[in-house]
């Protein structure tokens, strides 16, 4: 199962949700959206012991069928023996990855069920206990010379996800292990680290915080909390965040070993087994991306966030206060307590992707036709956003936490986007459909810059083209300056943890980290340096934050190309999006003319930030 997320921006049994469909006599009808759970019964009729014991002695029985390939496997067999073996291997992968994602789905939707939580374990240790009776095929064909590789390696133009996928495989030959080895750190993962992670999102999804509204105390989820960051009263900004780190700093010891942990174990399989010369180097590779583009792009952000330092300055003098707090970074700068009913929100983002290309809609519509949504608020459920990818067969599952803020349409305009990147490439086999994590993001948030140029387009008003633009700049904020600055710290958090500094030293860093991103104009209060605890990606997946800046200034750079070439842009966009991992990042942008180790298209995308700040400037606003 792949998932992508929305970026950290502030970063029961499933059961059917609701939508009307059009008249059965051809009309329109109805079309009625309502905020609910999702259906997964399409992996798992039931999660019942009879059921789930079905599901796994099927996967038993082709992993003891695939056993016995083992001694026909040699430099010399025949490339169509080959070509077999590698079938029922992506067999295998298929059971795995409908019960190992009905598994993750459950969880997610409710991660203090005990009854998700032991599903999911008993799924885990069992999945992997057999993937290491198989694991020796990826391990042979990574011991091959070259040419014998090439030799065995399927021919034909209907072959081409299974050659890609192998010379995949490859590259990750230097830095694989043997196969008691590997069976060993598969065992140590499922048992050790991805337990203790397990924890960090059991404990934060858990956290309840205490808020004033109106005279009455009310109980928030995180998820709730983070939407009272776009408050437009300072003050309800300000106590917002007070509580949120509040309650992080009360469990911070805890969060802050955990993180150790997981640092220690990425350094000690990756470097110190595998041979990885810094910990970001494996992300790189599994993100077929090079070091140095990867540091190219990275130090033209860095540079950069002056652009954003200015953006701020200016924000403060719209908002008329002399100095910006960190609290106040996505306020408003209009007051409004608009609700958007989420009808109207599946409604606007449906309509703007049929704009941009009817397939666009279509696609998206399958998310809620098939119920494969879930987007409301319960306790225990999993805070924040994402798309998750289980096989191409299968339209794919979102899950949000749907509150009404208009920033809310904007993450469903980006999951429906992933969606839609999913299914577009759902002609590729499981091995291939799923695009590397740096082009991971090229539809999501190419949604969301259509979103808010269709709210463009409807407004003439000076005040509400300002606040959109300002918005959309906040985001990009979010997206390009923010994550990478998360990828700053984690560089530099794994380097302190190796030389066994504090846990303190970890929070100084970050403290000095926002420093050197706001800058010395913004106010910077004293629990802001508990914030990286609360960010899940630096948990879940290293360095996974920089695709979020690569996604963003890739896709101002093609957003910016569509304004210019209208229609005619579309089928080369569409062609890129339906490669999913079937091509080399590189070789899927030079196809578009992009080179991702120039520095100059990198900055490219900072000049489009700086087009849409002088555009902002020129807004004029009656006082």
């Amino acid at each position: 199962m792949h998932l992508k997320y929305t970026p950290p921006l502030l970063a029961t049994a499933p059961v059917a949700a609701t939508a009307a469909r059009p008249g059965a006599d051809g009309s329109s009808g109805l079309q009625r959206y309502e905020v609910s759970p999702w259906d997964l019964s399409e992996l798992l009729t039931e999660p019942s012991e009879a059921v789930t014991q079905e599901r796994l002695q099927d996967i038993e029985r082709l992993v003891a069928e695939f056993e016995h390939r083992r001694s026909q496997l040699s430099p010399d067999m025949d490339p169509a023996e080959l070509l077999e073996t590698l079938q029922a291997y992506e067999m295998i992968l298929d059971h795995n990855d409908v019960l190992g994602g009905y598994a993750s789905l459950w969880f997610s939707s409710d991660t203090q069920s005990s009854e998700t939580i032991a599903f999911r374990n008993r799924v885990r240790q069992t999945l992997t206990r057999l993937h290491n009776r198989f694991l020796f095929f990826p391990l042979w064909w990574k011991s091959l010379e070259p040419e014998e590789a090439e030799r065995l390696e399927p021919k034909g133009e209907e072959h081409g996800d299974y050659r890609h996928y192998l010379a995949e495989l490859r590259r990750f030959t230097p830095f694989t292990l043997n196969e008691e080895a590997e069976q060993i750190v598969n065992s140590k993962n499922s048992n050790g680290i991805d337990a203790v992670i397990t924890l960090y999102s059991m404990l934060t999804n858990r956290m309840e915080f205490q808020v004033e509204q109106g005279g009455e105390t009310l109980t928030l989820t995180e998820e709730e909390m983070r939407s009272r960051f776009f408050a437009p009263d300072p003050a309800v900004r300000e106590s917002t965040y007070r509580e949120l780190f509040r309650v992080y700093e009360r469990e911070s010891t805890i969060l802050a070993q955990i993180y150790t942990s997981r640092v220690r174990d990425w350094h000690s399989e990756n470097i110190e087994l595998r041979g990885f010369s810094n910990p970001i180097a494996v992300r790189n590779l599994s993100n077929d991306i090079s070091d140095a583009a990867v540091e190219t792009m990275l130090g033209v952000v860095r540079r950069n966030a002056p652009v954003f330092q200015d953006y701020f300055r200016l924000k403060s003098q719209w908002l008329g206060v002399d100095t910006l707090r960190r609290y106040d970074i996505y306020a408003p700068l209009a007051t409004s307590s608009e609700t958007i009913p989420f009808g109207e929100a599946v409604e606007s983002v449906l309509a703007t992707f049929r704009d941009f290309n009817p397939r666009f809609g279509e696609l998206a519509d399958r998310v809620f036709a098939e119920n494969h949504i879930d987007s409301e608020i319960r306790k225990g459920k999993r805070s924040g956003a994402f798309c998750a990818t289980i096989l191409p067969r299968y339209t794919p599952w979102v899950l949000m936490n749907y509150t009404g803020k208009v920033r809310d349409v904007a993450t469903l305009a980006h999951e429906l986007g992933h969606a839609v990147h999913s299914m577009l490439a759902d002609h590729h086999s499981l091995l291939t459909q799923h695009p590397p994590l740096p082009l991971a993001e090229t539809a999501s948030v190419f949604s969301e810059i259509l979103m808010t140029d269709r709210m463009l387009a409807r407004t003439s008003d000076p005040m509400a083209r300002r606040e959109l633009l300002a918005a959309a700049v906040d985001d990009i904020y979010a997206t390009v300056m923010r994550q990478t600055f998360f990828v700053c710290f984690e560089n530099e958090a794994h380097a302190a943890i190796a030389e066994n500094r504090s846990l303190d030293d970890l929070f100084s860093l970050y403290e000095a980290n926002l420093r050197e991103q706001f800058g010395p104009d913004m106010e910077i209060a004293p629990e802001f340096r508990y914030e990286w605890l609360s960010i899940p990606h630096i948990y879940n997946t290293p360095f996974y934050c920089y695709s979020y800046s690569f996604g963003q200034l890739l896709v101002l750079a093609l957003y910016r190309r569509y304004q210019q070439d209208g229609e005619a842009f579309v089928p080369g966009y569409l062609r890129l999006l339906s490669y999913g991992g079937s091509k080399a990042p590189a070789e899927a942008l030079a196809e578009m003319d992009i080179d991702i180790a120039d520095e100059a298209f990198w900055q490219g995308g900072f000049d489009v930030v700086r087009d849409m700040i002088d555009e902002l400037k020129s807004i004029e606003v009656d006082s």
